[in-house]
C-alpha cells in the first residue's frame, strides 16, 4: 500500500488575522482528546513535523497560555481568541495544527480517532512516535 499524496492545507483563526499553511496527507486522520484543554477549546488535532508547518501571518497577534508543565504552548489570537495550533506536551518538537481551524473544513468528512487525555500519563505512548 502507497503513502497518500501530502497536500498544503491552509487556515487561520476566525477573524483572519493569523494564517498558516501545514502539509499533511489531503484525507489525514485527527485526533480527539478529552482533556479538560482540548474539550473546552473543541480541538481536533492533527500533528505535523515543523517543517511542514508554515506561520504565514499574525505571529506579532498571537498570544501564548500554558499551565501545569509549561511543556504546551497554547497559541491563540489576540483578537478572536481561537487557538488554530500549538505546541503539544506530547509532542513538543512538532506542531498541532486545530484540525477545526483549516479553511473548507468539514467534520462530516474526516476519520476521528480518540484519547483519553483524562489519563493523560497512562495514555500518551498511544499517540507518539
Amino acid at each position: 500500500m502507497s503513502e497518500q499524496q501530502e497536500v498544503t492545507h491552509t487556515g487561520g483563526c476566525h477573524c483572519g488575522k493569523v494564517r498558516f499553511e501545514a502539509v499533511a496527507p489531503k484525507d489525514c486522520e485527527g485526533i480527539y482528546c478529552n482533556c479538560s484543554m482540548c474539550t473546552k477549546k473543541g480541538i481536533i488535532h492533527l500533528i505535523v513535523t515543523k517543517d511542514k508547518f508554515k506561520l504565514l501571518q499574525g505571529e506579532d497577534n498571537l498570544s501564548l497560555y500554558t499551565f501545569n508543565t509549561h511543556i504546551a504552548k497554547h497559541y491563540f489570537c489576540s483578537t478572536c481568541g481561537i487557538c488554530p495550533y500549538y505546541i503539544a506536551r506530547s509532542h513538543p518538537n512538532d506542531i498541532d495544527v486545530n484540525y477545526r481551524c483549516l479553511d473548507n473544513f468539514d467534520i462530516t468528512k474526516i476519520k476521528i480517532s480518540n484519547f483519553d487525555g483524562r489519563n493523560w500519563e497512562d495514555q500518551v505512548h498511544k499517540i507518539q512516535n
